[in-house]
């Protein structure tokens, strides 16, 4: 089974050389990693963004976000 879990942009890094190796810190729960922002090119610091294997495959409303969160919490909770 495959997850993919939503994140908060925090800080977005371009290389000059390379746009496609564009990346950001996003935070997961005030935990911080670095995911590729390739894919979502118009991702920028504050956006929400699903990851999955260090990469962001989509980005998402707030909204969308929280509904993900508290499904996430939901199933913690369960013990699943």
């Amino acid at each position: 089974m495959c997850l993919a879990v939503p994140g908060k942009i925090v800080s977005v890094s371009t290389p000059e050389a390379s746009p496609l190796q564009r990346t950001g810190q996003v935070s997961f729960g005030g935990i911080l990693k670095e995911i590729s922002l390739a894919f979502v090119p118009e991702a920028e610091a504050g956006d929400y963004i699903i990851a999955h294997a260090g990469v962001a495959i989509s980005r998402v409303d707030e909204a969308e976000a929280r509904r993900n969160f508290e499904y996430l919490r939901e199933i913690d909770e369960r013990g699943m």
